[in-house]
């Protein structure tokens, strides 16, 4: 690209609004334009520091799917307390978006964004030391809490300083994370039992996650203030330090910042958002789209994603009904992070399909699309139990294979677009966190419903409801579809 001394063509003193300079794009000195608006060191600091959040979601609830035998063990759990354990932090996440991500609206994005961390942090601690089930149940819903909280605050601190030309790949590209979290999760998990084969190794595999939590959650502190909020609340001034904070470049450009003052008027003339305003005039539609397409996506991606190695085990008859020690259970749960671990590579490969086709394609067409292939991914693997021997084998991992894909380049992947995008600036973060709350009804019901239906109604049954479900999340995005692929998220307001 060069080097940046070549910029110019900027016209001091022009009044123009937050998105307009961060989507501004740089010419050189002949007049030529650049393709882009280049990315920031502080720019690319608070996308490294978001994608954090979605890693260590991704990691803690399948990684769970490791530790959770190792718990039953310990704790000596029935089918109903297993099923707490495998909700707890899929609930507290449902808690904390809402009751924590609209507090982004009212205190600040960098605030919320510091507290969630630390939360974070403070319930592994506890967890890793937690004497009793109740406790670790407790615990588990804390971290859900913070995880919560960071599902539309994480969003918002990259939608809203960076350019409209590329947010969907910079926010996907942080979601995908979740999926690096996840393999990352279930490597660990084995890789513990593998080297230290003990009861009490679910402990060792959370605290893990410490080692990379403490500096983001230092980190986090040296961020900018989003300017968009910043003008929200008429705080232009600060919004003129900050932007200019976040667009520092060597040499300058945009030399000196100064944002239009019908913004401020304008704000000050609403009245303070309200939980009501999700669902008046335009919104209405906005909040459908945002939340109930990502409720019907939880439902099969989080209990897929949790039970893979107890659906596989029942499907291939490979799972011991009654392990006889120790050792007979972690050798089962290793068997069983290797089978999730190769399905869960499928999802990391959806997610990169997604960040490079979200700006190119658009939101509505791959989730829609998604959608379809997820309930074909299921139905393979409905099917799978119609047949024996390597028939079977190979319909079931193509169905999981599929559904994998599809779930990460469609619905798993734009639902958390689409929620941070839909709404205004003022109630961003309450109607992203109310989606994101909205769809872990689904993940927690799934979570802890899925040990008890697979056992009263049997795998196929379950899986066939699930490929419902999914034809159900396509026909809705369909109805409440708004594309949003390069918009600029001012005109919203």
């Amino acid at each position: 690209m060069g080097k940046a001394g070549s910029m110019s063509k900027e016209t001091p003193g022009t009044a123009r609004s937050v998105q307009e300079y961060i989507d501004e794009t740089p010419y050189w000195a002949d007049d030529t334009k650049l393709s882009g608006s280049p990315m920031t060191r502080m720019q690319w600091f608070i996308w490294g520091l978001a994608t954090a959040g979605k890693f260590f979601e991704g990691m803690v609830v399948f990684m769970t799917g490791v530790a959770l035998p190792l718990m039953v063990k310990e704790f000596d759990l029935g089918a109903t307390e297993k099923g707490f354990i495998a909700a707890a932090s899929l609930f507290g996440i449902l808690i904390g978006a809402t009751a924590l991500g609209g507090l982004a609206d009212r205190f600040g994005r960098k605030q919320m964004f510091i507290i969630e961390m630390a939360l974070f942090v403070i319930f592994v601690v506890l967890l890793v030391f937690s004497p009793s089930y109740v406790l670790v149940v407790l615990y588990l819903f804390g971290i859900g809490v913070a995880l919560g909280c960071d599902y539309p605050t994480a969003h918002l601190v990259i939608s809203e300083t960076i350019s409209s030309s590329v947010r969907g790949a910079m926010v996907l590209g942080a979601f995908a994370f979740q999926a690096v979290g996840a393999l990352a999760g279930t490597i660990v998990g084995f890789t513990i039992l593998y080297l230290n084969p003990d009861i009490s190794d679910w402990r060792l595999m959370y605290a893990t996650t410490l080692v990379m939590a403490v500096p983001v959650l230092i980190g986090r502190f040296f961020i900018v203030q989003s300017p968009h909020w910043l003008v929200t609340k008429g705080r232009i001034d600060e919004a003129e330090r900050e932007l200019e904070m976040l667009l520092r470049r060597t040499p300058p450009y945009p030399k000196k910042v100064v944002l239009s003052r019908a913004a401020e008027s304008a704000h000050k003339s609403h009245k303070p958002a309200g939980f009501m305003d999700l669902f008046r005039g335009k919104n209405y539609g906005r909040t459908m789209l945002a939340s109930v397409p990502w409720f019907i996506q939880d439902l099969g991606t989080y209990g897929i994603g949790i039970f893979t190695p107890t659906i596989l085990a029942a499907v291939l008859s490979h799972q011991i009904e009654h392990p006889r020690n120790v050792a007979d259970l972690i050798h089962q749960d290793m068997q069983a992070a290797q089978g999730a671990a190769f399905i869960d590579i499928l999802l990391i490969i959806g997610i990169v399909f997604a960040v490079f086709l979200a700006d190119a394609v658009g939101r509505i067409r791959l989730q829609i699309m998604g959608f379809y292939g997820c309930a074909a991914g299921l139905l393979l693997a409905a099917l799978s139990l119609h047949f024996t021997g390597h028939v079977q084998v190979v319909l079931v991992f193509a169905g999981f294979m599929l559904f994998s894909f599809m779930t990460n380049i469609g619905p798993n992947a734009m639902t958390y677009l689409i929620a941070g995008e839909v709404f205004p600036t003022r109630i961003r973060g309450l109607g992203a966190g109310f989606a994101a709350s909205f769809a872990k009804v689904g993940a927690v019901m799934t979570a802890f419903l899925f040990p008890i239906l697979l056992h009263e109604i049997g795998t196929a049954i379950l899986l066939y409801i699930l490929v419902g479900t999914s034809i159900l999340g396509a026909v809705v995005t369909k109805i409440y579809a708004l594309e949003t692929k390069g918009l600029n998220l001012e005109k919203l307001e």
